[in-house]
């Protein structure tokens, strides 16, 4: 018997996300990624809002190695052994669904489909994206979530997967949630800092996209990424 007061079930219905009447409507690419993880996860808890909870949910996500991944989620408040299973699955089967690794990127408009969800995005993501000889995509990274400055974008964390993979090469990018794609001072800044640090690591520094919904901006194509 179940043994809900009005109180519980007002929480419960409150904590419903309107992303599901959105996807429905609209369909699963117009989500943020947000909004994807609180249809995963379904609601929250009483302490915790599905939105709140959907938030550490990314951030786990986004700074804990796959291996790790479950265990983590099974040791955060309001995630069970059914949503965190629920959550590893969905990241696989999207990765063996739609393998990023192995595109072959020649021009800008070759990365840009694998990096058009994070303009969906609220906030600024930066990331690194990695290459082999060949230029082809062996990993997709997220170095940072949040407004651009020198403290979050440091080279040791652009550069230190992509040295352990023995990367040939990176291409950076990341969103506008402002819809303007045209690079901010701080943008170019970054740039040749980061630009610097790749030649002496003998990793090539590709380019830098700048993305939006409608737009995009190649650092490369505008003659402002070029080695010394």
């Amino acid at each position: 018997m179940y043994d809900y007061s009005l109180s519980d079930l007002a929480l419960k219905s409150s904590q419903k996300p309107q992303a599901r009447e959105n996807l429905l409507s609209t369909g699963a690419r117009s989500l943020s990624t947000q909004e994807l993880v609180m249809i995963l996860l379904g609601c929250g808890t009483a302490q915790i809002p599905v939105r709140q909870l959907s938030a550490k949910v990314l951030q786990i996500i986004h700074t804990v190695p796959p291996e790790q991944l479950v265990d983590k989620l099974l040791h955060t408040e309001g995630i069970g052994t059914g949503k965190a299973c629920l959550i590893a699955a969905a990241i696989e089967l999207g990765k063996r669904l739609h393998p990023a690794p192995g595109a072959k990127i020649c021009s800008p408009h070759d990365l840009l489909p694998l990096l058009q969800h994070y303009t969906l995005e609220q906030r600024e993501h930066f990331l690194c994206v990695s290459l082999n000889g060949a230029q082809e995509v062996t990993a997709i990274r997220t170095v940072s979530v949040g407004t651009l400055n020198r403290t979050l974008i440091h080279p040791r964390e652009v550069f230190a997967d992509p040295l352990k993979e023995r990367a040939a090469a990176v291409i950076l990018a990341h969103n506008h949630p402002s819809g303007n794609c045209n690079p901010s001072i701080n943008d170019t800044d970054i740039t040749k800092r980061l630009l610097k640090v790749s030649e002496i690591i003998g990793i090539h520094l590709l380019d830098h996209l700048i993305i939006t919904a409608a737009d995009y901006f190649s650092f490369a194509e505008h003659g402002l990424v070029f080695t010394a």
